[in-house]
């Protein structure tokens, strides 16, 4: 972890950024505020280090531009996306640009906290390199497992994925709890960057 790091929060919602700021700022963590994505780039140069926390859905520039631009300005700064029920697709596609989690709205507090630790600590449940690991795991899956999966890359909800497959929600969620569990997978998040890592195809694109 670096030293003294500053956790920096990126939200055109003024509520969502005094909540965060204080939720951090209270498990002693040193924060900075930004009103856009604009604003926190505007200062990039000087921005001390740590994670950034930006929402998806922004006016005149989103998180996932945000993340873009980051790859090339600071590549080194990882990034969580908050993102609000329903925008797992965009979330998929935050972390496809490079974001090391998303966390979904309404928040939990230690989910937030966990997160900022792990991206502090540059801590992933399987090391970037590490696509062995993940194929290993990926092999142990059944077919109809490993179709959950393709699914859940494509932010596909439960009940899309079921109708797809021909089965019931109830039962995708139980092919869910398997491939996470094969996969020691903790959160979604961790599952779909296993996934993104060893190139797992989306569910109903056409390879290329």
């Amino acid at each position: 972890m670096v030293e003294n790091p500053v956790v920096h929060i990126v939200d055109d919602d003024e509520a969502v950024r005094q909540s965060l700021a204080f939720m951090l700022s209270s498990a002693g963590l040193a924060v900075r505020l930004y009103d856009s994505a604009k604003s926190f780039l505007d200062g990039l140069d000087v921005i001390q280090c740590g994670c950034l926390i930006t929402d998806v859905r922004m006016p005149e520039m989103t998180g996932i531009e945000l993340l873009h631009c980051l790859k090339e300005r600071a590549p080194c700064l990882p990034v969580i996306v908050i993102t609000g029920h329903g925008d797992v697709p965009l979330a998929v596609e935050a972390m496809k640009a490079g974001a090391v989690d998303f966390i979904e709205k309404p928040f939990d507090e230690q989910a937030i906290l966990d997160a900022v630790k792990a991206a502090l600590e540059r801590t992933e449940g399987v090391p970037d390199g590490d696509f062995a690991v993940v194929t290993a795991r990926l092999h142990s899956l059944s077919e109809r497992e490993r179709q959950v999966l393709e699914g859940l890359v494509a932010g596909q909800p439960n009940k899309v994925i079921a109708a797809a497959l021909g089965i019931s929600p109830r039962t995708v969620e139980v092919y869910r709890a398997n491939l996470m569990a094969k996969m020691e997978a903790k959160t979604l998040s961790e599952l779909i960057r296993m996934a993104i890592l060893a190139r797992v195809p989306i569910a109903g694109s056409t390879p290329r």
